[in-house]
């Protein structure tokens, strides 16, 4: 099955599957998979959607440097076949050419000769287009041209590059279904594999039963969430009502600015007078005092410093609290260098919405936002109150997470970004990070190690000491993107680290660890055998916890859905126990996972996987975007970035975001 995403990419439908050891013996894993394709087309066809061009393309077109910088880098490396012979060939995409087809020559016999007359000469055949680049395919020693009218892009290639917003959107469109539906479809493809009348199967003496397997699940109590003057919520199904309620911690924003980067006629002064009102009242609401902002403009990209010196000097000598950014509609560009100015040269906290939130001002969405907004600046939004009374509590103890962030492919050699995070109170809801850049050396394979972990980890626990001002004597340690061909060289490494960290600080200084590895990328869905037990989704409720059945056969690992279902069908996370010196008893580490989901800041909802998890993500994230300085070799397309070797100092590992900044600064 086929569905357009638009910009040259379909999305093909298939099915995975893959036989597992269970603690039930011999499992079949089968799922839909969906994966987007680069859609058969002339190149020419493929140059106008790359490039927004609307209209038929004229005899005379030719492209801009800019233009052809980003269809060279679409096209890099495709298989193109060529039209013009009788046998339709096939190339590899090396680049273009800097010159066009009018432009190239070479010797033919003695005489020089253009491509585009080579080929009325050889082929009897006129080039439309004799103003485009050609394409240069390998092998690049040959000096291959084609010129790109004559050239289709070839079916079946993946398209292993980061998906546009557009085409992210009509993947989930076409992806999201609702459990019964998802669930009938795997059914179908299991019918149409046949296993029953494979002769190799039968072979082997091997049967495939056709019904899913049907395992008992539990499903855990959602905790209390608290808030201000000791009042408290209880979560239902992963979702909860703060309404009426005051963050745990509200901070006031004295001084602040607000900055509209649309053109006013988008952007009216009213509207952001309006908006501002409305945020002044809902942070009321949650405990917040909000004063109005101290400095109002409207501004160009290129002006994001100088407007920056002018807010300090606004300041007279205080500290600003937030800069607040309203951009325009489907702008990539302005938000890394919003951060890397003033979060990264400055250590000044931001927040930058879309301006399709500015008008009419909703309420919900500002709530949204000062939920952010309080965490950034020092707050803490509510706390899961039973937390204190998991016995894991009962000693002090500092929770993790960690990811290593390694780039997509085709994104080249860039580094690997890996964060930590760390609790940095006894409800474990306020975390402090660290950051850590990671060369490949060459490589293309980058190592799924944080390398750094030592010294983030020791840091760490020295900040915890400043903030809480004991040691810990538990460590939980929840580690993202690991496969599992990686888990026991990964373990061993990282725990290795997180010990000898220990020991560097005190001799005797020896805390429980317990490592565990969350996976989302995995094949296995749950659904309810009675549709009156699913939530108001269908899907399985959240909570539901599955240790049996589908889990391994030797070691300690589960399945936990902590979320709602919103659309489509639940992805519950699986949980890998490698390492458990607490001797934790698996209920408590299933509650305290749990829990864990409910202290994620950014909602008033339990999110997919434990929330310091989730923050090491996006740290990641944010970290690529404070090294957008342009000492890095930085693509905001892509979000991604490098170390250059120029002058500029690179990151130490292990370093602290602040830190980070701080060198990277010129």
């Amino acid at each position: 099955k086929k569905y357009s995403l638009g910009e040259a990419t379909e999305l093909w439908t298939g099915i995975y599957t893959s036989a597992r050891p269970s603690n039930w013996g011999l499992v079949l894993n089968v799922d839909e998979s969906h994966t987007a394709f680069y859609e058969e087309q002339p190149v020419l066809n493929f140059m106008a959607k790359q490039l927004n061009m609307r209209g038929p393309i004229s005899a005379n077109f030719s492209l801009r440097d800019s233009d052809k910088m980003v269809l060279e880098k679409q096209l890099k490396f495709l298989r193109v076949s060529v039209k013009h012979q009788a046998q339709k060939r096939q190339y590899r995409v090396e680049k273009l050419t800097s010159k066009t087809a009018n432009q190239i020559s070479f010797d033919v016999e003695g005489k020089k000769m253009s491509i585009g007359e080579y080929f009325k000469k050889q082929y009897n055949y006129t080039l439309k287009y004799p103003n485009l680049p050609c394409i240069w395919v390998s092998p690049k020693e040959k000096n291959t041209f084609i010129p790109m009218e004559v050239c289709d892009i070839v079916a079946g290639q993946r398209c292993v590059r980061k998906l546009t917003d557009n085409e992210t959107r009509n993947m989930i469109r076409a992806t999201a279904k609702k459990p019964h539906v998802r669930k009938q479809g795997t059914d179908e493809q299991m019918r149409n594999m046949k296993y029953k009348d494979d002769p190799y199967l039968k072979q082997f003496g091997f049967e495939v039963d056709q019904s899913m397997v049907q395992i008992k699940g539990k499903v855990i109590q959602p905790p209390k969430l608290g808030y201000a003057n000791n009042q408290s919520v209880q979560a239902q199904g992963g979702v909860w009502d703060n309404r009426g309620k005051q963050f745990f911690k509200p901070t006031n924003v004295k001084n602040w600015a607000m900055l509209m980067f649309p053109p006013q006629n988008q952007c009216q002064t009213n509207d952001v007078k309006s908006f501002c009102d409305v945020m002044i009242k809902v942070g009321r609401d949650n405990g917040m005092q909000i004063a109005q902002p101290c400095y109002v403009k409207y501004l160009r990209e290129n002006e994001i410093e100088s407007v920056c010196q002018e807010i300090k000097k606004k300041a007279a000598g205080g500290s600003i609290d937030l800069v607040y950014c309203i951009l325009p509609r489907n702008s990539s560009s302005c938000y890394p260098k919003i951060k890397h100015v003033f979060e990264n040269q400055n250590a000044i906290s931001t927040q930058c919405m879309e301006l399709r939130n500015l008008k009419p001002p909703k309420p919900q969405t500002i709530g949204n936002i000062l939920q952010k907004i309080n965490t950034k600046i020092g707050g803490v939004n509510n706390i899961a109150a039973d937390m204190m009374n998991i016995p894991i509590f009962s000693k002090p103890c500092i929770v993790m997470g960690a990811d290593n962030a390694a780039p997509a492919q085709g994104e080249g050699r860039r580094p690997s970004v890996a964060a930590l995070v760390g609790s940095m109170d006894k409800f474990a809801c306020r975390y402090a990070t660290q950051i850590g850049v990671q060369q490949t050396d060459g490589k293309k394979v980058h190592s799924p190690i944080i390398e750094s972990m030592e010294t983030m980890v020791k840091n760490m626990l020295i900040k915890f000491y400043q903030t809480v001002r004991t040691k810990p004597q538990r460590i939980i340690f929840y580690r993202d993107g690991v496969s599992e061909g990686q888990f026991h060289h990964v373990m061993l490494y990282e725990v290795d680290a997180i010990k000898k960290a220990c020991l560097s600080l005190e001799k005797t200084y020896k805390p429980a660890v317990t490592y565990i590895v969350c996976q989302k990328r995995h094949h296995t869905r749950l659904y309810v055998q009675n549709p009156r037990d699913g939530d108001r989704s269908g899907n399985v409720p959240a909570g539901t916890v599955v240790d049996q059945g589908i889990t391994s056969t030797t070691d300690f690992d589960f399945y936990l859905n902590s979320h709602q279902g919103i659309q489509g069908t639940n992805k519950p996370a699986k949980y890998h126990v490698l390492v458990d010196e607490n001797n934790f008893p698996p209920d408590m580490v299933y509650k305290l996972t749990y829990h864990l989901c409910h202290v994620y800041a950014r909602c008033t909802r339990a999110v997919s996987i434990p929330a310091p998890t989730y923050y090491a993500h996006l740290a990641t994230d944010r970290a690529r975007a404070h090294l957008s300085n342009s000492k890095y070799n930085f693509d905001s397309s892509d979000g991604a970035s490098s170390v250059s070797s120029s002058t500029a100092r690179p990151p130490r590992q292990g370093q602290s975001v602040a830190e980070i900044l701080r060198d990277i600064s010129p």
